[in-house]
């Protein structure tokens, strides 16, 4: 028995030897941190998460260099000291730790390793960093 060639086979993984900057950004829910933030359920209720949605998908048509220049991505480095969120024990130690901003306050907060944004949490109110208010 023989085996069919697909037709449009998926694309490869990144590879190890390319640079992480250059390819696409990947999404990861393996940290999710239940206990802290929003539920999908509560974003859903509130009408933000297909903003959400929508805002990850864009993400992901963009490469770590151009998620930062764009703003899209924050990296912060170490788990901000001014946070309401406590740094869950489940995530690496070395995290480097950043934010996507999805419009107004809402942000979801996570890590990342290469090209992989690993989501943390739902931050509806802008508590994961908390800054100073501008224009005030």
């Amino acid at each position: 028995m023989s085996v069919a060639k697909r037709q449009n086979p998926l694309p490869k993984l990144p590879s190890l030897n390319k640079s992480c900057f250059d390819e696409k950004m990947l999404i990861s829910l393996s940290h999710f941190d239940r206990n802290q933030g929003q539920s999908f359920v509560e974003w859903e209720k509130e009408e933000i998460l297909a903003d959400f949605l929508e805002k990850l998908r864009d993400f992901t048509e963009l490469t770590r260099s151009e998620a930062g220049q764009t703003k899209m991505l924050v990296v912060y480095g170490d788990f901000p000291t001014n946070s309401k969120f406590k740094e869950p024990s489940h995530t690496p130690r070395d995290a480097e730790w950043c934010r996507i901003k999805i419009s107004g306050k809402v942000r979801i907060a996570g890590h990342i390793i290469a090209n992989v944004f690993y989501i943390v949490f739902l931050d509806k109110n802008h508590e994961f960093f908390i800054s100073e208010k501008k224009h005030t």
